[in-house]
């Protein structure tokens, strides 16, 4: 099959949907489907801006939610009109928004979705929406009719299926998200090779967040917590991949609980580099909260750290609880609980043999359940029932 995946984000940029696209590319090729991208990066910069980010930024600034409205509905049109230009004979489109399942619909491909979350309250909760705003509202009416649409709809988990179904009353199927086991192995090996390439002491105890700085993940968390951990573990070291806009709010902790020495902000570190962080950390870190009526999906942050072979401590919320069996292969704490998670942390720092066997377990799991190879038949399979 000639498979076109689309998308109005930027594609590639640093985040889980580029993850899933790269990552999905690879298994259906692996079949020997050709599989293109276009996305929003396809678009002349000239469009980008003048069209779309220029216009957008001056609408927020008369009211809160104009400009995303105005951005979306923009690259809609804009990626609908570059895929009918561009297209070379495709069977079938997977779109991976809301937005992108519109723009794909009008150029009359067969279209299929994948839903990574939930659009409104995801916009809630990054303050691009007021709540109950008329702005809101009109997200929510696209986000069914895109869900209505399109000829099938899968879901990264069983709650987006869910919401799904309570929403607009659609059938999904659930599919969980996956990673590439080949790619994401352990490599515990090369520790002490990845932190003198990177310029980490040998020595210090090292925790990673592979998180973007945004709120639902709870990035805020593991530097409260290190307030306690570094009063066993002075030498602690909190290294934190990714930006947003907690970035700020972070810096301003950091300096205020005197962390500067044990909390680094890496920034965008890109995903190629990411399997070296995790090979030369001790502890992995996905602390994602309730925010705004937004819960983490099964996270690749921590499906590639349990295939990764480091030992992994979650908040115990969304699709972390379907992926972690707390206790067997990983850790679970309760969100926002800052006593919990510096105990948890404490606790696999001072018992580094338990936090090897999780991993061992962990990485089984993911072989068995969460390859990108079975995932990728699983949407061939729908790719053809659709058809």
């Amino acid at each position: 099959m000639k498979i076109l995946i689309t998308t109005v984000f930027e594609y590639p940029h640093t985040g889980g949907l580029s993850t899933h696209v790269q990552t999905l590319k690879n298994g259906l090729e692996g079949f020997g489907h050709t599989v293109d991208v276009i996305s929003f990066s396809d678009l002349p910069e000239w469009k980008q801006v003048g069209l779309v980010k220029g216009p957008s930024f001056l609408l927020n600034k008369m009211k809160l939610g104009k400009g995303f409205v105005h951005s979306h509905l923009t690259r809609q049109k804009l990626l609908a009109q570059y895929i009918r230009e561009n297209n070379r004979g495709y069977d079938i489109v997977n779109a991976q928004d809301v937005f992108a399942t519109l723009a794909s619909v009008d150029s009359g491909i067969p279209t299929v979705s994948t839903v990574h979350g939930y659009m409104s309250f995801e916009a809630i909760s990054k303050g691009s929406l007021v709540q109950d705003s008329a702005e809101e509202r009109f997200i929510r009416e696209i986000e069914v009719e895109a869900y209505t649409r399109t000829r099938k709809n899968i879901t990264v988990d069983q709650r987006i299926k869910d919401y799904l179904r309570d929403a607009a009353g659609i059938d999904a199927v659930a599919i969980k998200n996956f990673i590439n086991v080949t790619d994401f192995a352990p490599e515990k090996n090369r520790k002490n090779e990845f932190r003198q390439q990177y310029g980490i002491d040998a020595s210090r105890q090292v925790l990673f967040v592979p998180r973007r700085l945004t709120r639902k993940n709870g990035v805020i968390y593991p530097t409260l917590a290190m307030e306690q951990v570094v009063r066993q573990f002075p030498d602690a070291l909190l290294l934190y991949a990714g930006t947003g806009e907690e970035e700020s709010t972070l810096r301003s902790k950091i300096s205020e609980l005197r962390l500067s020495r044990n909390v680094q902000l890496l920034g965008a570190v890109p995903h190629e580099q990411m399997k070296h962080y995790y090979a030369l950390s001790d502890i992995v870190l996905v602390p994602s909260v309730h925010d705004a009526g937004v819960e983490e999906a099964t996270s690749i942050s921590a499906l590639e750290a349990m295939g990764s072979g480091s030992p992994l401590i979650a908040c115990a919320v969304g699709g972390l609880k379907e992926i972690v069996n707390p206790g067997v292969d990983g850790v679970l704490v309760e969100e926002k609980n800052v006593d919990e998670l510096a105990a948890a942390i404490t606790d696999l720092l001072a018992n580094p043999a338990k936090g090897e066997e999780f991993a061992g377990k962990a990485r089984a799991k993911i072989e068995n359940e969460y390859s990108h190879v079975s995932a990728a038949r699983k949407y061939e399979e729908i790719y053809k029932s659709v058809l």
